[in-house]
């Protein structure tokens, strides 16, 4: 029980923002892990995991029923849920997908800004034990363990200053990495290699063709990388230029 009460003091206990200079380190090596193809190849293993999450999440909210998570070695994933074939529950479904790590990194954001940090980190461990419970292949259990155990091991044994800069990295790498599956994506369609893709899906249940949905995707993932930006500090109001 005393471990539980020490882990609510530090996911509870709002820390002043971190200097300056920790906001633009941070930001510049998450934008170095996306934009170099072989960091970016490991890395995006984590914005699947928030990717497969949000399909999760919504296919749950619109009352469809899960009934398991895949994570592949490849980057990709699939969400497994049963509900109506059509409707609004599957486009939300479908939507979620895309925009969900931009969307989750605006959250994470949000949570800086109001000073909780450590408690981001306690919060992300708890949203990975939850999805431990759908994973149903073997890749995708490794990936969720190997990134819960980093979190916990930086969240239990690591000075407040690192955790901070942690959450503060991962906050930037989802928000920057957001974007990039969306332009992968496009390229893919335009390749002829994406025709069962979430914009596809998308195009067959609304009366809008799969490029507009490719464009929902890039503005929603694009104003969150905004939006969250200035709420962590990167830039303020004050710094905007006047005409």
């Amino acid at each position: 029980m005393s471990y539980l009460s020490e882990i609510w003091s530090r996911a509870t206990e709002q820390l002043p923002a971190p200097d300056q200079w920790v906001v633009w380190a941070t930001a510049a090596v998450a934008l170095v892990v996306v934009c170099f193809r072989p960091t970016w190849r490991v890395s995006r293993h984590v914005v699947t995991i928030a990717h497969e999450g949000a399909h999760a999440v919504a296919a749950l909210i619109t009352g469809r029923r899960l009934s398991g998570i895949r994570l592949h070695s490849d980057t990709s994933g699939l969400t497994l849920s049963y509900g109506k074939p059509r409707g609004f529950g599957m486009i939300l479904t479908a939507l979620a997908g895309y925009i969900g790590p931009g969307l989750v990194g605006l959250g994470a954001a949000f949570m800086l800004r109001q000073g909780y940090g450590v408690g981001l980190l306690w919060l992300l461990i708890v949203v990975l034990a939850l999805m431990l419970l759908q994973i149903r292949n073997w890749f995708g259990l490794l990936s969720i363990l190997v990134s819960a155990v980093v979190l916990v091991a930086v969240s239990w044994f690591a000075s407040t200053e690192w955790q901070t800069a942690v959450a503060y990295l991962v906050t930037w790498f989802l928000l920057i990495g957001a974007p990039r599956p969306v332009i992968e994506l496009q390229a893919s369609r335009r390749r002829g290699k994406a025709r069962t893709s979430d914009a596809d899906m998308l195009a067959g249940l609304t009366p809008f063709p799969g490029l507009f949905w490719v464009g929902v995707f890039m503005v929603v993932t694009v104003g969150a990388l905004v939006l969250g930006s200035w709420w962590i500090g990167l830039w303020s109001i004050e710094d905007l230029p006047r005409f």
